[in-house]
């Protein structure tokens, strides 16, 4: 069965934000750990385009990106060295009414060294974790999903998951994904419940300073 582009992408995700680990993740899916190491390796070379099934003997490239959009990019990143390969993708998408994908940014970024190697990798992991949650509301776990409505423009989910029962037990739709909006979805999961101050959770997220900010709210909230 082959198997598209899209889904590879999905299935990179999963096993990316998986608590079992890479071996029983793939056991699940049905998929070969070489297969999927194959898929990951082309990811982290080519981006979301190195997913896609390579034809035979291509020799034009009818979809290369013009180098008057290459420049364009590479001076909005100058402008905002803050902004990461993806907020920079949907900047120049929308002000520019071109749509260029986060992974052909990092390809252009990268080629002019602009950006750095990518700091995170799937590595084989143990079956389960050392440390397991016990109860409910011990652990809470922070992530955003972004999509493009069009006509609107792009709106992020900012989601409060419980570790434990994996319920979502807070959720704000946002403009931004600023650390303000998380720790406002924070605030609305501690107001819901009425958590004592010594019984509130742990937070856990995949970044390091927004985590450290939001164990503040929930400590001195």
């Amino acid at each position: 069965m082959r198997i598209s582009q899209a889904e590879k992408m999905e299935i990179i995700r999963i096993v990316e934000n998986s608590p079992i680990g890479t071996k029983r993740t793939l056991k699940e899916l049905d998929i070969n750990r070489s297969t999927f190491y194959n898929w990951y390796g082309k990811y982290l070379k080519d981006g979301y385009d190195g997913l896609a099934d390579r034809k035979p003997n291509r020799k034009n490239f009818w979809n290369r990106i013009p180098q008057k959009i290459r420049e364009q990019v590479v001076d909005v990143s100058l402008d905002m060295p803050e902004k990461s390969p993806r907020e920079i993708a949907m900047f120049y998408t929308d002000h520019y009414h071109y749509h260029i994908s986060e992974s052909s940014v990092y390809r252009i970024l990268k080629k002019r060294g602009l950006i750095a190697q990518a700091v995170y990798a799937v590595q084989p992991a143990a079956d389960e974790f050392k440390d397991k949650t016990t109860r409910i509301n011990e652990i809470w776990q922070t992530d955003f999903t972004y999509f493009k409505v069009l006509g609107w423009g792009w709106y992020y989910l900012s989601t409060i998951l419980d570790d434990y029962s994996r319920f979502i037990v807070s959720w704000r739709l946002c403009k931004t994904m600023k650390k303000e909006d998380v720790q406002n979805t924070v605030t609305d999961a501690l107001m819901a419940y009425h958590i004592p101050r010594e019984q509130r959770p742990r937070l856990l997220s995949d970044n390091g300073s927004l985590s450290k900010n939001l164990r503040l709210v929930l400590i001195y909230d």
